[in-house]
This record gives C-alpha cells, sequence and structure tokens, in this order.
C-alpha cells in the first residue's frame, strides 16, 4: 500500500519538479494531487516525463483529510492558510517556504544533515524545507563538521534567477532579447538589470545592512548543522538561469587537510566530487542542472587562518535547494515514521 500524496503549487518551477522527481524516484504513491489556485484549475500539467497527466485542482476547495503528505510549493501566502488545515486534517505538511523554518517547533531537514530532527515533526504535523542556498551548502559542510569541528564560515553566493521563480526567468530572457536587438530593457522582479550583471541584493534589506537570505543562512545553518557555528553570508543573484554556485571559505578548530576533506567528500552522501587542478576539473551551474548531487570543486587549503579549507559548491537549486530535498523529506519520512506499506 502507498502513500497518497498532494503537490500544493503544483503548476509553479518547483512544484513541476517535485511531481518530476516523486516519478523519477518512484516514490509509492497510491494517488497523487496536482493542487494550485482556482486560476489553475482544470489545466492538466504532467507527472514528469510519464505521459501520466493530472488535472489541476482548486485549492480553496480540496479536502487534505484522507491525505498522507501534501509537499507545499505555494508560497508563504497560500501556506500560511492552508497548511495549517492539511496538518489539522492529518496529513503532513512539508513546506518549501521560508514560513516555518525557524518555528521552535517545526523541524529543518536536510535529509543528509539531520535525519533524526525529523521526529519533531508530530508537535506541528509540519516539516520545513531549508533556503535552497543553505540546503547546498550544509551537505558540504556536514562530513567536514563531522571530521574536524567547524568554527566559522564564510560564503559568497553566485544564485540564479530561478529562485525568484519563473518571473525571474523571465526577466533575464527578455532583458538580454532586448539588448541584442536594441529594444529599451525593463526591469520588474529584480531591483536592477539582471541580464549581464549581477546583484548583490536578494530578498529584503535588515537593520545591520545584510539581507534575509543572508540572514537565513546563518539562521538556518544553525538550527540544521550547529548552533555554535558562526557564519557570514554575502548572497548575489547572477545571470544564470538554473543552479546556484557557492564559494565557501571554512574556518576549523582540529587540523584538516585539503587531501583529507577530498576523501571525506568523495564518500560523503549526495555529494559528488570534482576536483582535477587543471582546465575543466571543475564544475559549473550549467553542468548540475537536472542533477540531484550537490557538486564540490577547487578544495584547497586557505593559508590566512589556522585550520582553514576554501571549497567551490554547485547545485540545481529547483532540485536539491527545493523539489528534491523536498522529496528526500517524504521518503524519510515514510521510512522512519509513517511506514506506511
Amino acid at each position: 500500500m502507498g502513500y497518497k500524496v498532494a503537490v500544493v503549487g503544483a503548476t509553479g518551477n518547483v512544484g513541476r519538479e517535485i511531481l518530476s522527481i516523486l516519478a523519477e524516484r518512484e516514490f509509492p504513491m497510491d494517488e497523487v494531487a496536482a493542487v494550485a489556485s482556482s486560476r489553475s484549475q482544470g489545466t492538466e500539467i504532467e507527472m514528469g516525463d510519464t505521459g501520466k497527466m493530472l488535472k489541476v485542482r482548486n485549492i480553496e476547495h480540496f479536502d487534505f483529510a484522507g491525505w498522507d503528505i501534501a509537499l507545499f510549493a505555494a508560497g508563504s501566502g497560500p501556506t500560511k492558510e492552508y497548511a495549517p488545515k492539511a496538518a489539522a486534517a492529518g496529513c503532513v505538511v512539508i513546506d518549501n517556504s521560508s514560513l516555518y523554518r525557524m518555528d521552535p517547533d517545526v523541524p529543518l531537514i536536510v535529509p543528509e544533515v539531520n535525519p533524526e530532527a525529523i521526529a519533531g515533526y508530530k508537535a506541528r504535523n509540519i516539516i520545513a524545507n531549508p533556503n535552497c542556498s543553505t540546503a547546498q551548502m550544509v551537505v558540504a559542510l556536514k562530513p567536514l563538521h563531522d571530521a574536524a569541528t567547524i568554527k566559522r564560515v564564510v560564503v559568497s553566493t553566485y544564485q540564479s534567477v530561478s529562485g525568484a521563480g519563473k518571473s525571474g526567468m523571465d526577466e533575464l530572457f527578455e532583458q538580454s532579447r532586448a539588448i541584442f536587438v536594441g529594444d529599451p530593457k525593463e526591469n520588474h522582479v529584480f531591483t536592477k538589470q539582471i541580464a549581464f550583471n549581477v546583484i548583490p541584493h536578494i530578498d529584503v534589506f535588515l537593520d545591520d545592512g545584510s539581507t534575509k537570505e543572508e540572514w537565513k543562512m546563518v539562521v538556518e545553518t544553525k538550527k540544521i548543522l550547529d548552533p555554535k557555528i558562526k557564519l557570514t553570508a554575502t548572497c548575489v543573484r547572477v545571470p544564470v538561469f538554473v543552479g546556484h554556485s557557492e564559494a565557501i571559505h571554512i574556518e576549523f578548530e582540529n587540523e584538516i587537510t585539503a587531501k583529507q576533506a577530498q576523501d571525506i567528500l568523495r564518500e560523503a552522501p549526495g555529494i559528488m566530487l570534482v576536483d582535477k587542478r587543471e582546465d575543466e576539473g571543475y564544475i559549473t551551474p550549467i553542468e548540475c542542472v537536472g542533477d540531484s548531487a550537490t557538486y564540490v570543486s577547487r578544495v584547497r587549503e586557505d593559508p590566512t587562518v589556522e585550520h582553514g579549507l576554501i571549497l567551490w559548491c554547485v547545485s540545481d537549486n529547483l532540485r536539491k535547494g527545493a523539489a528534491l530535498n523536498a522529496v528526500q523529506i517524504a521518503e524519510l519520512l515514510g521510512r522512519t515514521q509513517l511506514k506506511k506499506g
């Protein structure tokens, strides 16, 4: 016997990717529902590349009673309204928005990093999925933290426009086209031109001068990995359609060499080490699209601090940063908690 799974926000980038990954990984389902706003009601979307078409149901009239798992990819507004209703109906919510991430009664899960925390879902019947930039980073940090204990992290991100949704991808495309043909350039999603540019501004500014995206990386890493880790981030939007990259500088309590780190990462779950000190001996965003791995390259020692390492981390943000991690949480939930079938 399989699970009854609802995908909320099924028509968006992440929702479609969730459906695709559920099919790709053959998640044990007896029934799946594609759920979205009234604007999409009645339209059909394909479940990955299976040829199976799903008719979209209206969230306003959807009854979560009898459903086992709801994968929410609908943003904080709809989640705030409908996730508690789903949870109260006995359906476990796995939420991709930022709404519940720092709620002390809601576990924030990356299965390769803190699977044991999933038992805490019973307090609210809700599990949170971390920010895309945090998810890939903690996958890379976890095995190194276990080996040598991380004291401090300085990370600079190079985040693709798909992190801002389909509208962000459309804006990059339209601005690029406009530049080539000489049309006026317009920006609606981003605060400045994104085509052929980089923007050191993701989400709103906070009082200390950091942005909310940078704050998320700090507090989420502490919650998922270790509250004692000191972390500072600079998050930058770049003109890449899909795939987030990060330059991560790590200071450890104990000695660890680049060779030792490479050996550890090579065996770590969810990591693909591609690290040759030659042309093309590293991974770029365009090469990670559609892949489930978190790629690590350019592992080297940092001579400016004691016990320091630097590495380059790349991942498909629509997968490990969102949809894949949500499905992996569902798999972990089924395997360790619900145990259906």
